[in-house]
């Protein structure tokens, strides 16, 4: 009996130890797996990777896109900082400050590149860390449990940091939008009716797009004054000054030559006819057209989205450039249907207006204002009555009596 005992307790401390065993393991398992949910990207993990991703709200100091051309001084502070470290960025835009800290406290981003009030900051329970305005009381923010990255933020800002990237940006807001050519319509030879040594190029893109080929001509003239060679300080070259990753969404590989340039250009046109293409009418259609390949198709899509909010005509180039001009004030950047953020507005109505009118100035006429149809839609038109048709009613101006016919 009490060997029985003895075998019956040893069983049971041996079991005990095994279950005690087995559950320590689940246990420090699930905290390992619960402590990388909580604490996500890590700085070690986010230099691994190679890619920042950081959090702001559109706006002229914050960040904005110029047709694949991000600007803003946080955007450049942030991408110096990214810079040294070796890594890329990826933007994340928030509405609004509230947003912006939910998307810190989820770890959706890395860095909160925004002046976020210091009691917004305490109150989220995140760390500050980076660009810091003690005057204001603002700074970026990063999560409280990404420690290392808050130190690497510390020891890369230096006070006058902003100055100098400031300075930089101002230098390339500058050469990118403040160029205003006069509004001249240039000749090779006026009387032979040659406006450039690319005309030829420009017939061939009238093709493609189905404009006059003085139109493409005006624009060329104002991207780049005819200059193959021009580069401006955002990255868009050549003769038609297509950025980078325009270029290389038609097909471009060498951006400095005149044809292909032209040609790319052309494709790229017609990517855009086709975005707006429920404007039917054709003249409109180009003022659109002209808009989105300056300054991005989402943002003349963001002003038409409000236009229709205001009970104004979207596909009227009228109706829609004044809040083209408007997203560059934050009523209107900010609107819940706005998607793409603040832009430089008058730059684009005004690039927009100089070359249509540089385009009537050699000539070119705006004389097909009317709905482009595919040809089977013409039966399905209804007919006007005339005074032939049986059944019709006239009514007379001089009398206001009607008589059937």
């Amino acid at each position: 009996m009490w060997r029985n005992l003895i075998v019956f307790l040893f069983i049971f401390c041996c079991f005990s130890s095994c279950k005690k065993t087995a559950k320590d393991e689940k246990s420090t398992l699930f905290s390992k797996t619960n402590k990388m949910n909580v604490d996500g990207y890590d700085w070690d993990h986010i230099q691994e990777s190679g890619e920042l991703i950081v959090g702001t709200i559109s706006g002229p100091d914050t960040y904005f896109d110029y047709n694949g051309a991000p600007m803003g001084l946080q955007f450049a502070l942030a991408q110096n900082f990214a810079q040294e470290n070796g890594l890329h960025i990826r933007i994340e835009l928030a509405k609004n400050t509230q947003e912006l800290c939910q998307l810190l406290l989820r770890r959706d981003i890395d860095i909160a590149v925004y002046p976020l009030k210091m009691k917004e900051i305490i109150q989220s329970k995140l760390t500050a860390a980076g660009v810091l305005n003690v005057k204001a009381g603002t700074s970026w923010a990063v999560a409280s449990q990404n420690e290392d990255l808050a130190e690497a933020l510390k020891h890369w800002y230096q006070k006058g940091l902003e100055e100098k990237v400031q300075k930089d940006e101002r230098q390339r807001i500058e050469q990118r939008f403040i160029v205003h050519r006069h509004v001249r319509s240039p000749y090779l030879s006026r009387e032979k009716g040659i406006i450039s040594v690319y005309d030829d190029y420009f017939r061939d893109a009238a093709r493609t797009t189905g404009w006059d080929w003085r139109l493409i001509a005006a624009q060329c003239y104002q991207e780049s004054g005819f200059d193959p060679n021009a580069q401006s300080g955002a990255g868009a070259q050549g003769l038609m000054q297509l950025m980078p990753a325009t270029a290389a969404s038609v097909g471009l590989t060498d951006v400095y030559a005149p044809k292909e340039n032209i040609q790319a250009a052309a494709r790229y046109i017609k990517v855009l006819q086709r975005s707006f293409a429920s404007i039917r009418d054709r003249y409109e259609r180009i003022h659109f057209i002209l808009a989105a390949y300056n300054a991005g198709s989402g943002h003349i899509k963001d002003a038409q989205a409000l236009a229709r909010k205001y009970g104004k005509n979207p596909d009227s180039w009228n109706d829609v450039s004044f809040f083209v001009q408007a997203l560059s004030t934050s009523k209107y950047y900010t609107d819940e249907v706005v998607k793409y953020g603040y832009m430089i507005g008058s730059q684009t109505s005004r690039y927009v207006e100089d070359i249509i009118e540089r385009w009537r100035g050699y000539g070119g006429r705006a004389d097909f204002a009317s709905p482009i149809m595919a040809p089977s839609e013409y039966h399905n038109i209804p007919r006007k009555p005339n005074r032939f048709t049986k059944g019709t009613v006239i009514v007379r101006p001089d009398n206001g009596i009607s008589e059937n016919y």
